[in-house]
């Protein structure tokens, strides 16, 4: 399992799509931390201080924690965990799920992905924007790939009787992720259960229920 992730791995990096992300005008800018200085993305470290460690991440071959209400675990591979990756305009996940787990609704403001299931069956699909608010979606068996375009919400759910793993690229070191449900009934502050029932049709005390969930 170890040996064909990282050979997944090694694939989805060489194969992924161009860049979200401007181009680097230079070898590298290795990701600074705790830089005070305010850029478009993350100050540049001293190049003659970087090694070999801030291009490595290690620990994809793991199983992600999956008990949670979601029944899923996302492990990300960004700049914030490798920081050799700023202003190359890709990024990883493994992403873990239980059997009928779900990778919830969820968008990345700033890149595609593409998916590869490396075990298990996933139900895989996107929406497309307004006014058609049309699903896109696929059963993807071992070895099958599915690509979400930018800022398009998008889900996986295992719809197997054993666990599923998958990884996905991305074409953003940073991509974001703003997970739909987390966002709409758990901001900080709350939106207005007024609002929130207009919008879902549902009474008040639904959405106030829905609420202290999150």
């Amino acid at each position: 399992m170890a040996k064909s992730v990282l050979l997944i791995c090694s694939l989805g990096l060489v194969f992924a799509f161009a860049a979200a992300d401007n181009s680097s005008l230079q070898d590298f800018c290795v990701a600074e931390a705790g830089s005070s200085v305010l850029v478009n993305g993350q100050a540049c470290k001293d190049p003659e201080t970087v090694q070999a460690n801030d291009f490595s991440f290690s620990g994809l071959h793991l199983p992600g924690n999956k008990s949670n209400p979601v029944g899923s675990k996302v492990t990300p591979v960004t700049v914030a965990q490798l920081p050799g990756l700023n202003t190359l305009g890709i990024s990883m996940a493994r992403i873990d799920i239980a059997p009928w787990g779900i990778n919830p609704p969820h968008t990345h403001p700033r890149a595609s992905e593409i998916l590869l299931v490396l075990e298990g069956t996933l139900e895989v699909g996107f929406i497309t924007s307004n006014p058609d608010d049309r699903l896109i979606s696929k059963i993807l068996q071992k070895g099958d790939v599915f690509v979400f375009p930018q800022g398009l919400i998008h889900y996986q759910r295992n719809t197997g009787y054993g666990n599923a793993v998958a990884i996905a690229a991305l074409g953003s070191e940073n991509p974001g992720v703003i997970t739909i449900a987390n966002v709409v009934f758990g901001s900080m502050p709350d939106i207005s259960v007024d609002i929130l029932a207009k919008a879902f049709r549902v009474d008040k005390t639904v959405v106030s229920q829905i609420q202290s969930k999150f």
